[in-house]
């Protein structure tokens, strides 16, 4: 099975762990993963990695991601979403207007501090929040900076509203259904969530789940790796060089106006032979990839 990046448009249902068991099943390769997980009730884009392409998941776990999320005015749950306890219940919304609503998410945008759900895979103690919530303990996880690069008011039907929220990797949507609750004094979850990009990759060039049943149709989805890369600047090698690099050896760097920080893509005849770091005057190979 060639490596590489599928972008799978997971239903609502199945957990992120089920898609890649999926095709890890379909392509007969142990080597599967994904890069931002979807809480089984949520649908949308799933970057799934195949091969080789496993160990790039730092690349896109950073990105930024953009969802269309349904919030239920006057009803707070325990979980900040539909399938949570019920802990509060408000009618103040019946007198809600959408200029009421787009005043209050005027204090969501940009950098904010958002307290995550305790209902979280965040780890506490080196376990994930959720489970020691499930066993009864009492969690409180300290709030951490996001940025809401977007957040538009989509529709209104009350007592639901559509919202557009473009953000930072890291941002909790349910977190922001739940603050926005308590902004307007009702209360508020999250009842549906559909993730539409992460970073360059939009949901409308995702497969369908029905697809992951067949070998060629996932190889014929899958994204190489320097492609997946593209937004990172490259150097084309020849195969000497490529060689030097496969063993862990620094290359000349040709172009000086790539800052250190910015990850390189090694390529020899378009294939992804390295990721490399610029250290003054040279490319020092940061991850190599033996057949490209």
């Amino acid at each position: 099975m060639t490596a590489g990046i599928l972008l799978v448009d997971k239903p609502a249902g199945p957990s992120s762990h089920d898609i890649v068991a999926r095709v890890r099943k379909t392509s007969g390769t142990k080597k599967v993963g994904h890069a931002g997980t979807l809480d089984p009730f949520a649908s949308g884009l799933l970057l799934t990695l195949v091969g080789s392409a496993t160990r790039l998941s730092e690349y896109f776990l950073g990105m930024e991601k953009q969802y269309e999320a349904v919030v239920r005015l006057g009803v707070g749950t325990d979980s900040h979403d539909s399938e949570g306890k019920v802990v509060s219940e408000n009618q103040g919304w019946e007198a809600f207007s959408p200029d009421m609503v787009e005043d209050a998410l005027k204090d969501f945008r940009g950098p904010i501090l958002q307290k995550p759900p305790a209902y979280s895979a965040k780890k506490v103690r080196g376990e994930a929040a959720h489970r020691r919530v499930r066993r009864g303990e009492s969690v409180d996880l300290e709030p951490v900076e996001v940025v809401i690069e977007e957040l538009a008011l989509l529709s209104m039907e009350l007592p639901e509203i559509l919202l557009l929220v473009r953000c930072s990797s890291g941002t909790y949507v349910r977190s922001l259904a739940r603050d926005l609750g308590r902004s307007l004094e009702v209360g508020a979850h999250l009842t549906g969530l559909r993730r539409t990009s992460i970073g360059p990759f939009s949901v409308d060039s995702a497969v369908a789940p029905g697809v992951l049943d067949r070998p060629e149709a996932i190889i014929d989805n899958l994204i190489p790796p320097s492609e997946a890369l593209s937004h990172f600047p490259a150097v084309e090698v020849d195969r000497e060089d490529a060689g030097r690099i496969r063993q862990g050896r620094y290359l000349p760097l040709p172009c000086l106006e790539i800052p250190e920080e910015v990850p390189v893509r090694i390529l020899l005849e378009g294939d992804l032979v390295a990721l490399a770091a610029r250290e003054g005057r040279e490319l020092r190979p940061r991850k190599v990839f033996a057949n490209g």
